[in-house]
């Protein structure tokens, strides 16, 4: 099996077997922008074929899978966006991981990425469990929401241009439809502080020009019709970035402490 189909009982599915599929960039953006729901949304995110070389890598992993998890089912499709529907706190990364979320179903899990991230939020109050291990284990997001900038797993964790460009509609439609309720939005790395800037101005947020540079703890006051949010920026806690020390737990833990003060104003 090259991945899930829609509608199997894979727990959490967002998807039916007739969800409908995009196939090119001109109809995810036209599958994203008619979505009226987060439910509808996510549904049309996870079955998306638009990119044939993101399709075939995520696929021949779940065909292939690593030794470690060579009995397991793959999910083996696109991740979407997964948490509470009126989120105070959405977390963007940049993809999902080819053993991880690719394997998993949910953003962040199966990984050792994943490992840290859960267990800062589940400190920090975020996350109802210390481990996120595959769709369907219980773990709840709490006030928060996670997506991916890219939903498909990318050969050596990079996505070309054009791949991240045709899934701009996914990530531009969930900000717009999670912006009533949004205060704070993390950014996990450089490049998906890059990705959410033109989400958030097709959102409608009033942004500040030049656009403020990338950093640990880089913060910027963001409008929507009068309310406001925050845009900070997070070490992405990959493994380079854990096993190095440039990111420790103390400081995804500020990251996410300094979310939950920005949230209550």
């Amino acid at each position: 099996m090259t991945f899930v189909p829609p509608g199997s009982g894979w727990p959490d599915d967002p998807a039916r077997p007739d969800t409908p599929v995009a196939h090119d960039p001109g109809e995810v953006g036209e599958l994203a922008s008619a979505s009226r729901t987060l439910a509808e949304l996510t549904a049309r995110q996870s079955v998306c074929r638009a990119c044939p070389r993101l399709v075939e890598w995520r696929e021949e992993v779940a065909t292939v899978r690593r030794r470690a998890f060579a009995e397991e089912t793959y999910w083996g499709r696109p991740i979407a966006g997964w948490g509470e529907e009126r989120p105070e706190i959405l977390i963007v990364g940049l993809a999902p991981a080819a053993h991880g979320g690719n394997r998993t179903g949910r953003i962040f899990t199966g990984d050792r990425s994943g490992d840290w991230l859960f267990a800062s939020l589940h400190r920090t109050g975020l996350a109802a469990q210390e481990t996120s291990v595959r769709a369907g284990d219980g773990q709840r997001l709490l006030g928060a929401r996670m997506a991916a900038a890219v939903r498909c797993a990318p050969p050596d964790n990079k996505p070309a241009p054009q791949e991240r460009a045709a899934c701009f509609p996914w990530l531009a439609r969930e900000v717009e439809l999670v912006a009533e309720s949004l205060r704070v939005v993390v950014a996990l790395g450089g490049f998906a502080w890059q990705a959410v800037w033109p989400a958030l101005r097709a959102a409608g947020y009033a942004l500040p020009r030049p656009r403020p540079a990338f950093g640990h703890g880089a913060e910027v006051r963001l409008s929507r019709g009068g309310t406001s949010a925050h845009l900070l920026g997070c070490y992405h806690p990959s493994q380079q970035n854990t096993f190095t020390g440039r990111v420790t737990a103390e400081m995804l833990d500020q990251i996410f402490t300094r979310a939950n003060t920005l949230r209550a104003l």
